[in-house]
């Protein structure tokens, strides 16, 4: 079963984490690998490409000259395709550029991709990915303190963070996505791919579990929901010690307060009988 470093985001490495064999340690199947990024690169195109036929330009209605006795080549219109400003022959039309391909193989040439990285060394997985404020410099450094052996770096995140995608906006060698966008000749265009802990468990139920990636994204974020509420559980108890702890030390300060200045009445009191007598 291949494992795999996680790292903080200091760059610092905190455990390994054992991968899906099924996923992530498989033999890359290249015949399919290239059936499915050409199929993803034709299915780009749009087709929209045309040109016009003699009988789809404008002009040339009459006959430019006579028939016989100008010595010259018989012609009917001006709009043939010899002539400037004719129609085009056998030019594009539009029409669709589609090759379909079945999920198996999709979801094979995928599991090709990602055993390929790990293979490599090209896989970095996070405890967490996420930035306070959107900040360009921060993610620089974040990306100088990974162990990248690469130029071009794919962020894939289990959930759209603002912060995330404007810090890398303006990082040409960066790019982020959502773990959803998954495909191949992303994963191929960029020389690290790096991605936090939900997003490896989201790959897992997808392509090794079976999941759709509907069912995926709402059990993650279930999860998600969860440690949230956990988290917040666990702050007002905190806040409640806290609360106490003040309450009783401005009780013990009040009743400070108020023994100090009943011995200063007393005092008072005294020093007005002894001024009487």
């Amino acid at each position: 079963m291949p494992s795999i470093t996680v790292y903080n985001m200091a760059g610092e490495a905190v455990e390994e984490l054992e991968l899906s064999e099924q996923v992530f340690g498989i033999e890359p199947h290249m015949a399919v690998l290239h059936q499915v990024v050409t199929a993803q690169l034709v299915n780009r195109r749009q087709g929209t490409a045309s040109t016009k036929t003699r009988a789809e330009v404008s002009g040339g209605n009459s006959k430019p000259y006579r028939q016989k006795g100008t010595g010259r080549a018989r012609q009917g219109s001006t709009r043939s395709p010899q002539f400037r400003h004719g129609g085009t022959v056998f030019g594009p039309r539009p029409h669709p550029y589609h090759h379909d391909v079945p999920k198996k193989m999709r979801r094979l040439a995928i599991r090709s991709v990602l055993s390929d990285k790990v293979a490599n060394n090209q896989l970095v997985v996070l405890q967490d990915l996420s930035l306070e404020a959107p900040r360009t410099k921060e993610m620089l450094s974040l990306l100088e303190r990974l162990p990248l052996n690469g130029k071009r770096t794919l962020m894939m995140l289990p959930r759209r963070d603002e912060n995330i995608v404007l810090s890398a906006r303006n990082i040409a060698t960066a790019k982020v996505q959502h773990v959803s966008s998954i495909n191949v000749v992303e994963l191929l265009k960029h020389d690290n791919v790096v991605m936090p802990l939900e997003t490896v468990r989201w790959i897992e139920m997808v392509f090794g579990e079976g999941l759709s990636a509907e069912d995926a994204s709402a059990r993650i974020a279930d999860e998600f929901a969860a440690q949230l509420e956990q988290a917040e559980a666990e702050t007002p108890v905190e806040s409640d010690e806290e609360e106490s702890t003040s309450t009783d030390s401005e009780e013990v300060e009040s009743d400070e307060e108020e023994s100090t200045s009943e011995e200063e009445q007393a005092s008072e009191e005294e020093s007005t009988s002894t001024d009487s007598e």
